[in-house]
């Protein structure tokens, strides 16, 4: 067997490198995209912005401020009522539908039931061995 050489660009499961032309560009692809013409830097700077903002700046400010605590407090209260709601004592979680608290409570609802199954066919088991016991031990016969 060959030694392969470290780096090479065939590799088995893969597929060489296209060869393309410069400029050409496969079927289906997006067109390159105009290249922008850069203006040469010219000798003034640009105007240095004002220390403090304007009155508009201000206020717009002010308006994003309120909108992002007013959707916070929104946020919170509706938390607020889902853990309000699962401590009085509901035995289904509050959640939006088909979220995954929703399916892990039906998971949950299967794992009760054959826990329930389980605990009961045991249970008959350990009690039909316990009434066979008690029947060898009232009529004194012994292993066969």
């Amino acid at each position: 067997m060959a030694k392969r050489a470290r780096g090479s660009t065939t590799r088995p499961g893969q597929r060489a490198p296209l060869q393309r032309a410069p400029g050409s560009r496969p079927a289906g692809a997006p067109a390159a995209r105009p290249t922008a013409q850069i203006a040469p830097a010219s000798p003034t700077l640009p105007a240095a912005r004002p220390a403090t903002l304007t009155e508009e700046e201000a206020a717009r400010a002010a308006e994003l401020e309120a909108k992002i605590l007013a959707d916070e407090r929104a946020a919170e209260e509706s938390a607020r009522r889902g853990r309000a709601t699962t401590r009085r004592g509901s035995a289904d979680p509050v959640a939006r539908p088909g979220a995954l608290g929703v399916r892990a409570a039906e998971e949950y609802g299967y794992v009760v039931r054959d826990v329930r199954r389980i605990a009961v066919i045991g249970g008959s088991l350990i009690a039909v061995l316990l009434a066979i016991w008690a029947f060898v031990q009232a009529t004194g016969t012994g292993a066969l």
